[in-house]
């Protein structure tokens, strides 16, 4: 087993931040499992990452000094809260919400003219995503440009890795909810949503606390509109190079949502995901010991040709078992079945309005910067 000597790489070097998914492709060839100062021990063979998700009791996901709800606890409080939040994904909420997503989505597209340039990031995929979580909550629409301000502020603070602003930020959120949550108690009889829904909750017999909720909130808005966002970005653009896929789509409408998943399998919308050793192991050929930090790289986990046969091609009739594109095991993402309705109305949407979809050539897309991943510039013309 390699013992810990030096880094093996730099997450923010140049030629990652130019070109990441070839960079992470190149780290799971040479060096699977990779020390850094920043990340930790960085996972990116599909087999080691599935070796940590489904062995939650070494590889524990309890590593914020913030609580966050329910993603950074760990069994037995991890179950009772999932068991709390998960019934808000039920299919028939997700059909009730169906068209209240579809009319946001049409709506944000409506002020884009046939043949004119419009940014997808901008444009389209944030104000929309923002609108359809503050949608689902059962959100005032006064909230949603903070919120949409809010959004880009956290990235910019996020891209710099400037921690004192993100520490202020958060309590600039938490001071968002907590009106929100006084001004719900302080007014007439509980709305039929999901925020007074979720107010209403309990775990172990006992209500959720104003912070649980606003951790809960901040991973349902905020961490949802950045992943969101990214992916119908991710999709859309594959859309506008890969023309036989989108004439595919157009005549088999029904493959959509698997083609969404696929897509976001090559190319994912969030880098990486977090957890923390318990006790010394060994993953691959390196030695990882207590109290030390991992990252799993899902997008890197998600290109392995050791599981799928040219991994950077999107084909549609992969299994999709082995997609971790929302995770796997008991952390497997509670709102992927809202991602994946919201992702498909929006590109449902896009498809509606055009023939075809062209890039710009005169203004060239720009990646989006670590930790965020696909586009923050993303111009595109309806043809």
């Amino acid at each position: 087993m390699k013992e810990l000597t030096e880094p093996d790489w730099d997450p923010l070097s140049a030629a990652v931040s130019n070109d990441p998914l070839i960079s992470y492709d190149d780290m799971r060839r040479h060096c699977p499992v990779a020390y850094s100062p920043l990340l930790g021990w960085s996972v990116f063979r599909h087999e080691d990452v599935i070796r940590v998700l489904d062995d939650p009791e070494t590889f524990s996901n309890s590593v914020s000094t913030h609580r966050s709800v329910p993603n950074g606890m760990d069994p037995p409080e991890h179950t009772a809260y999932r068991g709390a939040i998960d019934p808000f994904f039920r299919p028939q909420l997700m059909r009730r919400f169906e068209p209240i997503c579809r009319t946001l989505a049409l709506d944000a597209l409506m002020p884009v003219a046939a043949g004119s340039v419009f940014d997808v990031m901008e444009d389209f995929a944030v104000p929309f995503a923002v609108r359809c979580q503050c949608a689902f909550l059962g959100w005032p629409n006064e909230l949603v440009e903070p919120l949409r301000d809010w959004t880009r502020r956290h990235q910019r603070a996020s891209s710099a890795m400037d921690r004192a602003l993100l520490s202020e930020m958060a309590l600039e959120l938490h001071s968002i909810v907590s009106e929100l949550l006084a001004a719900r108690r302080a007014g007439p009889a509980a709305l039929d949503d999901v925020t007074s829904l979720l107010m209403q909750a309990q775990v172990d017999g006992a209500a959720l606390t104003d912070a649980d909720l606003t951790s809960i909130f901040r991973n349902w808005t905020v961490g949802e509109v950045g992943s969101l966002a990214a992916a119908i970005g991710i999709v859309t653009r594959e859309l506008a190079v890969n023309v036989a896929l989108h004439e595919t789509l157009r005549a088999r409408p029904e493959l959509l949502s698997t083609a969404i998943d696929e897509i976001l399998r090559v190319t994912g919308p969030l880098v990486l995901n977090k957890r923390i050793a318990t006790r010394d192991v060994a993953v691959g050929d390196r030695h990882i010991a207590a109290g030390q930090r991992l990252s799993l790289f899902w997008v890197a986990a998600n290109r392995d040709p050791e599981v799928f046969d040219a991994p950077e091609e999107v084909r549609l009739d992969r299994n999709p078992a082995q997609n971790l594109l929302y995770g796997r095991g008991i952390h497997v993402c509670p709102g992927a079945p809202l991602a994946r309705l919201e992702l498909r109305v929006a590109i449902e949407a896009i498809l509606g309005r055009c023939q075809r979809l062209e890039l710009d050539e005169g203004q060239p897309c720009r990646r989006a910067v670590y930790p965020a991943s696909g586009w923050s510039f993303l111009p595109v013309r309806f043809a």
